[in-house]
Formats: C-alpha cells, sequence, structure tokens
C-alpha cells in the first residue's frame, strides 16, 4: 500500500515540484497550502510523512509541527530558506526528523524521504520529547525516561516499549494479539492475557487515577488504545 505523504508549503511551484517527484515513486501526496489546512488533512487523513515549510501565512511551521507532535508520530522534513544553526536546532528539538534548506535537490529529497521510512518502526519516538496535559506526561526519547509531574518513573523494558507503541499511534485501538507481537514479539508463546498485567501496571506508574485511566484507555472486546 502506497505511503501518504502530506506536502505543506505555501509556494504552488514547490508543491508541484515535490508532489511530481514523489509520485514518479509511487507516493500519494496530499497539499496543503496553509498551516491550518495541514492539520485538517492530518485529523482526516491517514498521513505517514509529512514535509513541512516553516513559512506559512497564517501560522509558523515550528507551531504546525508542536501540533502534529501531540496527535501522531509521523515522521517530519522541514524545509526552509532560514539558515541560522539555532534555527534549524530549534526545528529539530521540536520534533522534525530531518531538515533540508531552500532550494533543495528534488531527487535528494525524494531520497531521504525513503531513508527516514526506512528507518521507522516501533521502537522509536520521533521526537527528543513529547509532552501531554501541559507536562503532565512527558516521554523522553534520548534519555529513554518518562517523567510524570516532572518525576521520573521507573518502568521495565516491556513497559516502556508499550508506551511507545502507544505514543507512536495515538487513538489506534490495539488488540492484545497485536501488542502481544509488537512488544512481546513473534515468537512469544505465552498466553495474549499477558500483555494486560503489564498495561495494569504501566497505569499504576502514568495514570492520576489507574482505576479512571485517562492515557491507556481500555476498548471492551477489543483491546486498548491510548490517548495523548
Amino acid at each position: 500500500m502506497a505511503k501518504t505523504i502530506l506536502i505543506i508549503d505555501d509556494e504552488e511551484k514547490i508543491l508541484e515540484v515535490i508532489s511530481t517527484y514523489l509520485s514518479k515513486d509511487g507516493y500519494k501526496t496530499i497539499e496543503a497550502s496553509t498551516g491550518q489546512e495541514a492539520l485538517r488533512h492530518m485529523k482526516n487523513s491517514h498521513i505517514d510523512f509529512v514535509i513541512l515549510d516553516l513559512m506559512l501565512p497564517d501560522m509558523s511551521g515550528e507551531e504546525v509541527c508542536t501540533s502534529i507532535r501531540q496527535e501522531a508520530a509521523v515522521p517530519i522534513m522541514m524545509l526552509t530558506a532560514k539558515v541560522k544553526e539555532n534555527e534549524r536546532i530549534n526545528g529539530l528539538s521540536l520534533g522534525a526528523d530531518d531538515y533540508m534548506l531552500k532550494p533543495f535537490s528534488p531527487k535528494e529529497l525524494v531520497m531521504r524521504v525513503k531513508a527516514i521510512l526506512r528507518r521507522v518502526n516501533d521502537n522509536d519516538l520521533l521526537a527528543d520529547q513529547i509532552s501531554y496535559a501541559g507536562g503532565e506526561l512527558t516521554i523522553d526519547a534520548n534519555s529513554q525516561e518518562v517523567f510524570v509531574m516532572q518525576s521520573p518513573v521507573n518502568l521495565t523494558k516491556i513497559e516502556y516499549k508499550t508506551l511507545l507503541v502507544f505514543a507512536r499511534h495515538p487513538n489506534r485501538t490495539f488488540s492484545r494479539e497485536e501488542l502481544v507481537e509488537k512488544v512481546l514479539g513473534f515468537n512469544y508463546e505465552g498466553e495474549p492475557r499477558t500483555i494486560d498485567q503489564h498495561i495494569k501496571n504501566l497505569r499504576h506508574k502514568i495514570e492520576t487515577n489507574p482505576k479512571q485511566p485517562k492515557y491507556i484507555q481500555t476498548v471492551f472486546g477489543v483491546g486498548y488504545k491510548f490517548k495523548g
């Protein structure tokens, strides 16, 4: 199934060039010329990758990046004419996976998109740090630590990996079997219900009220989903 790439830029020519090159390589593209339009596409469509210009007419690319990161863990490549090192570092710290300066080579852009998509997997969080509920829950990918109200929480490897799977796929419902496969591996031969205990333990560590969880919610008859 073709990956869908959202291209966000207010220059029609750039949208056309990027879309043409990506389409030739088999990708499906969706175009947006404003930040608000882009966020609507993120909400209403399944997006696998985002190419984001930082200079938009209605809001900054940094604001768009932050909004996307609060809802989804898709890879983000930033495009910009900004050349200052601290501006590039700021973009990457917000959760961008790559950065290309304008003018750029469309062929190189496609190669970078391919490289990023190849390395994407459920063990990676596509941002240096993601916070929820105004910092109530924070996942730091660099240190592989989790914080609740800025205090570190001691998670097991399985609990941390479970949380990453959920954080990479917010609002997606997982069956127990899917979680076992992603967290415990294809070769796990135990009962799928084992994952229930890991989730119970995780809830006790990250939820304010584990009996009424805000983040890891039960979908009765199916499994679990993460509400960021």
